[in-house]
């Protein structure tokens, strides 16, 4: 049985290992970021693009995805399931993508976790647009 929203000290184990993640993110540590995230972890970005982890943290470490924040605007919901977890919250993006697209803008991110390390396994990031001509430049394939 999964516990609700995870108010254990695992659950909050796990809430701030995600904060050191998203600071190590946005501050272009990559190999901080290697060592909370899965071998075989797969992002989905807004645009419905996948990530390996190797292509995801290399595009931070060479500032082609480069975070200016990247923060939970409230609590991160944990459920706890056995050897693994479901993380959810939302999110304040400021980025600037390929050196002259800046986004900033809220979002979501729901990631599945495996237990030990508790690294990222699957992440999917969810736009919430407060520009949508802009949104819809940043998800346009690149020419």
């Amino acid at each position: 049985m999964a516990a609700p929203f995870g108010g254990s000290s695992e659950a909050d184990r796990l809430r701030a290992i995600e904060r050191v993640r998203l600071h190590a993110l946005v501050v272009a540590d990559t190999a901080t970021a290697r060592k909370l995230i899965a071998p075989d972890f797969e992002l989905v970005n807004p645009s419905g693009g996948t990530s390996t982890r190797d292509d995801y943290l290399d595009a931070v470490g060479a500032g082609i995805i480069d975070y200016r924040v990247f923060e939970p605007v409230s609590p991160i919901a944990v459920r706890l399931y056995g050897s693994s977890a479901a993380l959810r919250y939302p999110v304040s993006f400021d980025l600037v993508v390929g050196g002259d697209l800046h986004v900033a803008h809220q979002g979501w991110i729901t990631e599945v976790r495996q237990h030990g390390r508790w690294q990222i396994v699957w992440e999917q990031a969810t736009a919430i647009p407060n520009d949508s001509d802009l949104f819809i430049r940043s998800i346009e394939p690149v020419s």
